[in-house]
């Protein structure tokens, strides 16, 4: 199921990172990082701090996903189109690949012995590492910088599943009750403008 979900989190990326390019008027080179950074660009970054091959670079699948959607989005020329970023069903897919990545950078660092602070900054980086990458290459505020409640899930899944490992409560389905509360989550602040304090 969890597997299912990181790769409905990539698309969802992906596709974020090529609305991105598209605003920004980037030409193909240019798209190309801006989707893969978005996709794969945490990940990366938890595995390498782990010590770990990334996923990406030993497995063909995702890269094969988001090359093909990436044509797709080419050839039906969807950038031009009505924008789909504010649809509910790219914010849920967007929402479910946020808690997913979360919830993979907790498991991975607690799996290499990190203590609570170690579980935060992995469950973060693995889901908006890649997009703030992103832009700062772009020479923008980072979306997860701006945008209310979204890292800050990432965050809250992190503490609740260093929880559930510190009693001894990690399991298929605490944690998918975890996932499912955390899409929930993001999902209500997407539509309620939920926000943390400015400064």
């Amino acid at each position: 199921m969890f597997e299912i979900a990181e790769y409905i989190g990539i698309i969802a990326f992906a596709m974020s990172g090529f609305f991105v390019a598209a605003r920004n008027h980037l030409d193909l080179l240019g798209t190309l990082i801006s989707v893969f950074l978005t996709a794969f660009g945490g990940g990366v970054m938890r595995d390498v701090i782990v010590n770990k091959t990334p996923y990406t670079f030993s497995h063909n699948a995702p890269a094969i996903i988001v090359f093909t959607l990436m044509l797709l989005m080419i050839l039906f020329r969807l950038h031009r189109k009505e924008s789909i970023e504010n649809k509910l069903w790219f914010i849920l897919s967007d929402s479910i690949g946020l808690v997913s990545f979360s919830i993979g950078g907790a498991l991975i660092a607690l799996e290499a012995g990190l203590n609570m602070t170690g579980v935060l900054a992995l469950s973060f980086v693995t889901a908006v590492g890649g997009g703030i990458a992103r832009d700062v290459i772009i020479n923008e505020v980072p979306f997860v910088f701006k945008t209310g409640f979204y890292g800050t899930i990432s965050l809250l899944v992190g503490v609740v599943i260093y929880l559930l490992e510190t009693f001894s409560l990690t399991g298929f389905y605490p944690i998918a009750m975890v996932f499912v509360s955390g899409v929930g989550l993001r999902m209500m602040a997407y539509y309620k403008k939920w926000s943390v304090p400015l400064i």
